[in-house]
């Protein structure tokens, strides 16, 4: 590889996932009821179809860091320091990798991912609010319709 070409994508998320502790459906229920902050980084159509996961922050994917930066003047009130255990989430397993890792560089070092994503925490039988019929998907704390993109 040179300079002007990069790296593959099947690269860098190999790289990410090497600095992450993942963790399957059951791990993620367990931080998530001892305290731990899941975020939903899927986007409206995702959420809509197919529901969310109680409890969890729904952030677009373009705001996460400001929204999860305890520093940030913009932060979700429920950020509170740099020790909060954060499981990000995407559809599948794949955005939720690069995502988990940016917020490690902001310095939330706990923060991973959920190997599968939505997806397989359906699959393990985990709680999930369906989409009310006619509603706009789910929103985010404080009111605010949030979407996000995330695979």
């Amino acid at each position: 590889m040179n300079d002007r070409e990069g790296m593959r994508v099947e690269e860098l998320l190999a790289e990410a996932r090497a600095q992450l502790d993942r963790l399957g459906p059951a791990e993620a229920a367990a931080v998530q009821r001892g305290g731990g902050l899941l975020v939903d980084i899927r986007y409206a159509a995702l959420r809509e179809r197919d529901g969310t996961v109680p409890g969890a922050l729904v952030v677009e994917r373009n705001e996460l860091e400001w929204r999860l930066d305890p520093a940030c003047e913009h932060r979700a009130a429920r950020v509170t320091d740099h020790d909060l255990r954060v499981v990000v989430f995407c559809d599948e397993g794949y955005a939720s990798s690069l995502a988990a890792v940016s917020l490690r560089r902001l310095g939330l070092y706990r923060a991973t991912d959920l190997v599968g994503g939505f997806q397989a925490w359906r699959a393990a039988g985990l709680p999930v609010t369906p989409r009310l019929p006619g509603g706009s998907g789910s929103s985010a704390p404080g009111g605010q319709a949030a979407q996000a993109s995330g695979r």
